[in-house]
């Protein structure tokens, strides 16, 4: 998944060309604002507004990462007046990264490392 330029939603072109819906979703955690959003929203629902102010990033920059991240149907919105407060859709979502977390101090972290995904070692 990724955001196209155009609309600022997640396109399932990943699917559609044969990947596995696993490596979607990882591919949609691949970036990182997103999961600085995910783990913003972990802590509890948010406003566009608030994650703005606490990870400073521009309003349309939320706005489409929070869009993609609908499309995955990892976040979800509720409407209160004219305003609308995000949250994680599936809590579960933590733990996989949690998860993580484990495996790459379990490795050292070599994934930052890696030729393919990381930086080049000196």
């Amino acid at each position: 998944m990724a955001i196209d330029s155009e609309g600022g939603r997640c396109v399932s072109a990943d699917i559609a060309a044969g990947v596995s819906p696993a490596a979607a979703l990882f591919h949609s955690l691949a970036d990182e604002t997103r999961l600085r959003i995910v783990q913003r929203l972990a802590r509890g629902e948010a406003r566009v507004v608030d994650l703005t102010d606490q990870l400073g990033l521009a309003q349309s920059t939320v706005s489409k990462h929070l869009a993609c991240l609908r499309d995955c149907g990892l976040v979800d919105y509720r409407a209160e007046g004219r305003q609308s407060f995000y949250s994680l859709t599936r809590p579960e979502l933590m733990d996989l990264l949690a998860s993580a977390e484990h495996l790459l101090a379990a490795t050292g972290h070599e994934v930052v490392l890696c030729p393919v995904h990381g930086i080049q070692a000196p």
